[in-house]
């Protein structure tokens, strides 16, 4: 097949994504070992599992029981899968389950790409009692709308596939957390979930109104009165799409997938913004989310987008630690030049000692 030369453009670009995208943040799954996790019980106050009447059919060939993935007591978690923030993952699933006080009720949504097969089988060999189901990201779906921002990390596919959550998972799941694979939970997840969404919000987040607003879209964006009037009427704060609640159900009925894919396409014309897949979400729901008190979000632990240099929390009380930025606790351990409280993560690393193993 002879490609145009747009197609050799968007091919060349999906190449080097995909090379910047394995090399990022750790390990080949080739060569980690993980270590198992124990196995967690609900506390004799758990609700039991109510099951919706949904077919086998609609829901087939799946590692959690029907059941299980449309119980109304279920509570839904949705992450992103890809060997280079594996052992990320691997520490936030075990930190999730740790603090939950019902972890049998906990399923956990999996997007990985076609290319990273093998995935599912370290999850299950680490965490034998878990339910999860592995969904399959089509990558083709967002290269074309992907811009180069200011780090490679960011420009990778799988940032973008929480803009789809609506569409890959099961229609049976209506209220979801989304979460990134730098985090580690120190409370029960089950009260971020019961975040009040109120009569419309479709996403619920902690927001951060003292961050500078204006540094997240360019000068062509601001001196536009057709795209910064966007914003005219809304209170609108900057927020990290690392943890989110998210109302499925509402996000299908007003069909914002397709509004941040709007955003996208504008962008690829006339560069609106630098970072990545953040801003799209901005421009649909800042102003319109239902707050979520800041300990469910202490990030910024990873520094910066471009040294990732130490920081400390921030004010209050912690539930959720997020290593959003550069540097990942991993990377520096590994390194033997860790931050402070990248001893908070330590814990929580499966990811089993080469000495072990020859041992």
């Amino acid at each position: 097949m002879i490609m145009s030369p747009a197609m050799s453009c968007h091919f060349f670009h999906f190449l080097i994504l995909i090379i910047l995208c394995s090399t990022t943040g750790s390990l080949s799954t080739k060569h980690s070992h993980f270590r198992e996790a124990p196995q967690f019980y609900n506390s004799p106050t758990c609700p039991s599992l109510h099951y919706n009447n949904i077919s086998n059919t609609e829901l087939s060939s799946i590692n959690v029981s029907t059941q299980m993935i449309c119980s109304v007591n279920a509570v839904h978690i949705a992450m992103t899968l890809d060997a280079a923030y594996l052992r990320g993952s691997m520490a936030a699933i075990l930190s999730v389950l740790q603090h939950s006080s019902c972890p049998e009720n906990v399923v956990f949504h999996f997007v990985a790409l076609a290319t990273t097969d093998g995935l599912n089988v370290t999850i299950a060999k680490s965490f034998p009692y878990l339910q999860f189901r592995v969904y399959t990201f089509d990558d083709y779906a967002v290269l074309g709308l992907i811009s180069t921002s200011i780090r490679a990390a960011l420009d990778c596919p799988l940032n973008y596939a929480r803009n789809y959550l609506a569409e890959i998972l099961p229609v049976c799941v209506q209220k979801v957390i989304y979460l990134d694979s730098d985090i580690i939970l120190v409370d029960d997840i089950a009260k971020l979930l019961e975040t009040p969404l109120g009569d419309e919000a479709v996403v619920a987040a902690p927001e951060y109104c003292n961050a500078n607003f204006s540094f997240y879209f360019t000068p062509t964006f601001w001196s536009n009165p057709s795209l910064s009037l966007t914003f005219a009427g809304r209170k609108a704060c900057y927020f990290n799409t690392g943890v989110m609640v998210i109302d499925l159900q509402r996000w299908r009925d007003g069909d914002y997938t397709r509004k941040i894919v709007e955003w996208m396409e504008l962008q690829k014309r006339m560069r609106i913004y630098e970072l990545g897949s953040l801003p799209p979400f901005l421009l649909v729901f800042a102003g319109y989310i239902a707050p979520v008190d800041h300990k469910w979000n202490q990030h910024g632990l990873g520094g910066d987008n471009y040294r990732g240099l130490c920081r400390d929390l921030h004010p209050g009380p912690v539930s959720l630690l997020h290593w959003s930025g550069k540097g990942k606790p991993w990377v520096r351990l590994d390194s033997n030049r860790p931050c402070p409280l990248d001893a908070l993560w330590a814990p929580y690393d499966l990811l089993q000692a080469p000495d072990l193993l020859e041992s």
